[in-house]
């Protein structure tokens, strides 16, 4: 086949690969030349795992080049699989001005017998009422009659893409039966993994939202069982290591916040279109509420934050990505700095004059700080000596990853949801 992947970014990029791995021709689209040029020079942006071999090794063999001419790649293409982000602005409203764009350079070069493909994360409906109309009008042609339009969420996790690929089943939902079929065959072509087909891309578009904001949820009412377990002298750990003996429970773990392209904006996919969301809308406060939560307790940790030094270990939304989509650290960094402290922000995958360019002030090794906050656990920080770090009095555990045996004896750890902690 000859397929079209528009948007190569963390996720893009890996599917392009993928596909191209199983012998077709693919062309990726994005609008950032720096992209563009990279891939078809053989070379990933990012650090993926296998990521860079694999794009290597298909633009060798010819079956992967890039362009930003999306309407080219489209025309030459049997399969077109759309996989540009789709955010909330600062108003939690959906921001559709990059998928918009997208959709309507692949309606412009829009061919009969194409198979167009959403993977990016939709509100309910947006295959059908949004993208197919727009589609039918920049192409001028008929959607389930002279194009096929499907739904298919991705599933898969930055830093374990090509694994995941391979691991979860595939959800698939056309706007027709016969769009449905199309669909399943296309990626039985492409993956490795097992293909459920559903009623329609509707079922399908659901299906990821209910995932993504049963996360949400279970990891909200994880942290609210933290404050509760900080107010008894409970380490919460431990109870919902328990309670996740009995088989029917699934507590996940609490922390400082949530962030990332999905958890923090799916969830309004979801709630901004119905009034039956008061749980979803609740647990996105909660979840949103945990950094103010945890500096306050490491206020009262140093007895207050004024004119302390404070650093913010993790800048990347979690462990071991290069990647900062709705930080927490950046809720932190405001929290503390709203509480009259110094704050220096650390983080092992960004250069400091790229932790500079975001307005933060990078942490010199050497420096002097009266407490840490650990955002995301990077391996670089698993074996770090916290003793040389000058008038360390405190680590706030956003993540509860640390062990006891890296903790200096003069250094206090306060978990989230844990008591003290003492080397």
């Amino acid at each position: 086949m000859n397929i079209a992947v528009v948007g190569l970014g963390h996720i893009g990029l890996p599917l392009a690969a993928q596909y191209a791995s199983k012998g077709h021709r693919v062309r990726g689209c994005d609008i950032n030349q720096r992209v563009v040029d990279m891939v078809n020079a053989g070379q990933a942006y990012d650090d993926e795992p296998g990521l860079e071999a694999r794009v290597a090794e298909a633009v060798a063999a010819g079956l992967l080049t890039a362009q930003t001419n999306t309407a080219d790649a489209v025309r030459a293409s049997d399969v077109v699989v759309v996989i540009v982000p789709l955010m909330v602005d600062a108003e939690k409203a959906i921001a559709y001005n990059a998928i918009d764009s997208a959709t309507r350079d692949v309606a412009s070069g829009l061919t009969a017998g194409t198979l167009v493909i959403y993977e990016t994360t939709l509100p309910v409906g947006d295959t059908r009422k949004r993208f197919g109309p727009m589609l039918a009008a920049g192409s001028g042609l008929t959607v389930n009659e002279q194009f096929s339009l499907a739904f298919s969420p991705e599933r898969v996790y930055v830093g374990r893409v090509f694994e995941d690929l391979k691991k979860y089943p595939k959800i698939v939902g056309g706007t027709d039966a016969d769009s449905t079929r199309k669909a399943g065959e296309f990626y039985r072509a492409v993956l490795d993994a097992e293909i459920t087909e559903v009623d329609n891309a509707e079922t399908a578009e659901f299906t990821k939202l209910a995932e993504t904001t049963y996360r949400d949820v279970n990891i909200a009412l994880a942290n609210e069982f933290a404050a509760f377990a900080e107010e008894h002298g409970i380490d919460v750990l431990q109870s919902i290591d328990a309670a996740n003996s009995q088989p029917f429970s699934h507590i996940h773990r609490p922390g400082a916040g949530v962030g990332g392209h999905c958890i923090p904006v799916y969830p309004y996919f979801y709630a901004n279109n119905t009034r039956f969301a008061d749980v979803a809308r609740l647990s996105r406060e909660v979840n949103d509420g945990m950094a103010a939560h945890v500096v306050g307790r490491l206020d009262s940790a140093l007895v207050g934050l004024s004119g302390r030094k404070i650093g913010v270990f993790g800048w990347a939304y979690r462990e071991n990505v290069k990647e900062d989509a709705f930080t927490v650290a950046r809720r932190l960094v405001d929290e503390l700095t709203a509480a009259d402290a110094e704050v220096v922000v650390d983080d092992p995958l960004y250069t400091a004059d790229e932790l500079a360019a975001k307005g933060l002030t990078p942490y010199q090794s050497g420096e002097a700080l009266d407490a840490i906050v650990i955002q995301a656990m990077h391996e670089q920080y698993a074996d770090c000596d916290w003793a040389r770090i000058p008038g360390l009095q405190v680590i706030l555990d956003g993540r509860n990853a640390l062990r006891t045996d890296q903790i200096p004896d003069s250094v206090r750890v306060i978990g989230v949801g844990r008591l003290y902690i003492d080397a």
